[in-house]
């Protein structure tokens, strides 16, 4: 789950779909090298060409490059 500013205060990300929504559409910044690591991650885990846990762990280097915190949901 990610804490962020805006309408949707915490958004929970479960599946490549809404990595891909957080990153294209609420992220806070466009030009990290972080961001941009994930946003090719993402689309390569969406393709099928490596695991989705690859997009994961690329969303949480980005998230930490943007300064938003991550709360780990432990199932």
């Amino acid at each position: 789950m990610l804490v962020m500013s805006g309408q949707q205060k915490h958004r929970l990300i479960r599946l490549l779909r809404e990595v891909a929504e957080a990153l294209v559409a609420v992220w806070p910044i466009d030009d990290g090298k972080e961001y941009i690591a994930a946003v090719r991650t993402c689309l390569d885990a969406i393709k099928g060409n490596i695991p989705a846990k690859a997009a994961r762990t690329a969303l949480l280097r980005a998230a930490e490059e943007a300064g938003i915190p991550v709360i780990t949901v432990v199932h």
